[in-house]
């Protein structure tokens, strides 16, 4: 089951990578 996920810092270069490769699993998520 995919989960709605929080990351926070997800503008800096971790984060953002993070964000992306939850994206690409199918996972919702926004960033600012």
């Amino acid at each position: 089951m995919l989960k709605r996920i929080l990351v926070t810092g997800g503008a800096g270069f971790l984060g953002s990578h993070l964000c992306d490769r939850l994206v690409e699993q199918g996972h919702q998520g926004s960033r600012p």
